[in-house]
């Protein structure tokens, strides 16, 4: 991007759609760097997951002040404790940060998402219970809390929805899951309408994976091309397809939904669409455009939340225009093609959610042990 040309990251919002990052980390949110991406690039959000802390937290000295302080009241505090401490008070600066942006879209942007503990992700009333926790602790209506789309998390997400909790529903990979998560909000609205309470001050997304799928694909493909087989050039031509594809066609269904007079009823009572968030955006494999993921994701009513090298990316050589709801039926094919050359996608995205929870617990105990490191490296130093 030249200095005279327009900033592809702020002209998505003509195209209805919202640029959030996939990135936390306190200096960050104190120097300003947060602040100036709102400002320059029109940036509206901010999502967290235990990976993004274990490398603001377990690395440098950026928290040491804050943790002396915190050992000096409680010495015996509990490494996860302390996590959350630490973890509660950045999102809350970033919350502060993201305030303005909030109140200028009337609650639609301007959001922060904070995790639940992976460990409960096939605990529905464990989620619920951290769910309010956090909400409470942070105290923030620009607080989204992240839930994993299990079964479990989809009903989790559902009692915290009803209860007026904002929710980003995350490692959504399949339509069918997709789908179970747009049904759980409806019905969470609904019965919250139905107990008297507003629900216009609710928002939600739902967080879409993308290039993990074509990773995985891609991955069957080569190694079936390279075995010989008899659909090499079939297969061949699906790579770098099937995430977009199934994006798309999900998005689809969002507009299906939308359009229904169930939905009319609650938008006339205030509520707001939960949004398709394009998630895992940034490209793995180097034969494809690092901007791949935003490029052909873009239209109304979605966010896409881009790890720090694709913002960067886009913002330099980025192409804004409107391509969710171009070459749907294109994308219909390609999934139709996957499943006649037995690519199984169904059996792929749900390896996808396993293994996105098992890494997220890897990555959380990976947290909590850098967190204990510091913990006992900070009560050294001071005794």
């Amino acid at each position: 991007m030249s200095a005279s040309s327009p900033n592809p990251l702020k002209q998505l919002e003509q195209f209805g759609q919202s640029p959030w990052l996939d990135f936390i980390q306190r200096s960050f949110t104190e120097d300003g760097s947060l602040r100036k991406l709102v400002a320059e690039d029109g940036l509206k959000g901010v999502t967290s997951n235990p990976a993004i802390f274990e490398k603001a937290m377990g690395h440098g000295t950026d928290y040491d002040p804050q943790i002396k302080d915190i050992l000096a009241r409680q010495p015996d505090i509990s490494a996860s404790d302390l996590y959350e401490t630490l973890a509660i008070d950045d999102i809350k600066a970033a919350t502060r940060v993201l305030r303005p942006v909030y109140d200028a879209t009337r609650g639609l942007d301007g959001y922060v998402s904070l995790e639940v503990s992976p460990f409960l992700a096939f605990d529905t009333d464990g989620t619920i219970e951290e769910a309010r926790r956090l909400w409470n602790a942070v105290d923030a209506e620009n607080l989204m809390i992240k839930i994993p789309g299990t079964k479990q998390g989809t009903e989790a997400f559902r009692v915290a929805t009803s209860e007026g909790i904002s929710v980003n529903v995350t490692l959504l990979f399949s339509l069918d899951a997709y789908k179970a998560v747009l049904e759980a909000y409806l019905t969470g609205l609904e019965s919250r309408l139905e107990a008297g309470h507003d629900i216009a001050r609710i928002a939600s997304v739902a967080s879409f994976f993308v290039s993990r799928i074509d990773g995985k694909i891609d991955g069957a493909i080569d190694k079936r091309v390279a075995a010989g087989d008899k659909d090499a050039d079939a297969l061949k031509a699906l790579r770098g397809k099937v995430a977009i594809a199934n994006a798309k066609v999900a998005y689809q269904h969002y507009l299906d939904v939308v359009a229904s007079p169930r939905w009319k009823k609650l938008a006339d009572a205030g509520a707001q669409p939960q949004r398709l968030l394009w998630a895992s955006t940034g490209t793995k494999d180097k034969a494809y455009s690092d901007v791949l993921y935003v490029d052909e994701l873009i239209g109304a009513d979605t966010v896409n939340t881009i790890p720090p090298a694709t913002f960067d990316a886009f913002r330099d050589h980025g192409t804004a225009s409107e391509t969710l709801t171009k070459d749907v039926d294109a994308a219909r094919a390609v999934l139709a093609e996957a499943e006649r050359l037995g690519l199984d996608l169904a059996g792929v995205t749900q390896t996808l959610v396993t293994e996105g929870c098992a890494s997220f617990e890897v990555a959380f105990k990976a947290l909590l042990d850098s967190v204990g490191a510091k913990k006992a490296e900070v009560l050294e130093a001071v005794s």
